[in-house]
């Protein structure tokens, strides 16, 4: 091996973050969810390295429309337990849209980062408003295509 190939690896001092908006309105899901669990690791720019947090902010609006496809609308649960025998809730894909809609999107993206320190602070760079209104207009996010 020549001793002049170098592994580049980013620094936390130089990485630059944007803010990206994202309409969920009529898109899928789990497509939805896997293109924004990217940005936010930072997957997509070519100084992605996996220990450092090179990823953007993601703004998500219109989380209420969200799509999923089958009969997941009626069928999909999301589970959660107390800690205590018995203690085992759940609630449809349509309760929890009606409820809390952000946490649908919040779920899906979870699920595809990775179990660790990292990734959970990386996931506070997620926003998602259930509507089209969002607080994050002084920090001009720019549109984000989503592949279909």
């Amino acid at each position: 091996m020549t001793p002049s190939a170098k592994t580049y690896v980013a620094k936390p001092s130089d990485r630059e973050r944007r803010w990206l908006l994202v309409d969920a309105s009529g898109q899928t899901l789990g497509r939805l969810a896997t293109q924004i669990a990217d940005v936010l690791r930072g997957k997509r720019k070519p100084q992605y390295t996996p220990h450092i947090d090179t990823g953007d902010f993601v703004v998500v609006v219109n989380a209420e429309k969200v799509h999923v496809t089958g009969n997941k609308r009626a069928d999909k649960r999301y589970y959660r337990h107390s800690g205590y025998p018995g203690g085992l809730r759940w609630r449809s894909f349509e309760e929890l849209q009606a409820k809390r809609p952000e946490e649908i999107i919040r779920l899906a993206v979870k699920g595809m980062m990775p179990r660790n320190r990292l990734a959970r602070r990386q996931l506070t760079k997620l926003k998602i408003y259930a509507g089209p209104d969002h607080p994050h207009t002084a920090q001009k996010p720019e549109a984000m295509e989503i592949e279909k």
